[in-house]
């Protein structure tokens, strides 16, 4: 992991509109069974070199799109509730099971 050095611009966090588009998207393009890791998102937003910052608004914004029912947070495949997870997860489309 490389650091960020005082020569090296900090890029501007995403507003959340953008964050929240690039999650549906992304979990979009998994199609209905698949799922996307905060990381990769954070990943598309910001630099390789800064991605890390972003993951704090990544969840911020997933929470708040689970609370709305347009996405779904995955912790070990199965779905779990936005207001109480922790650890790894993974976020994907609601299911029509």
């Amino acid at each position: 992991m490389s650091k960020l050095d005082a020569d090296t611009p900090r890029a501007a966090l995403p507003a959340e509109e953008e964050v929240s588009r690039t999650i549906l998207s992304l979990a979009a393009e998994t199609g209905d069974a698949g799922t996307v890791s905060p990381t990769e998102v954070a990943q598309a937003l910001l630099p390789p070199d800064q991605w890390q910052r972003a993951l704090p608004l990544v969840r911020r914004v997933a929470v708040s799109l689970a609370r709305e029912g347009r996405l779904m947070i995955f912790r070990k495949g199965k779905p779990v509730d936005p207001e109480e997870f922790r650890g790894v997860y993974r976020l994907g489309l609601p299911r029509n099971d």
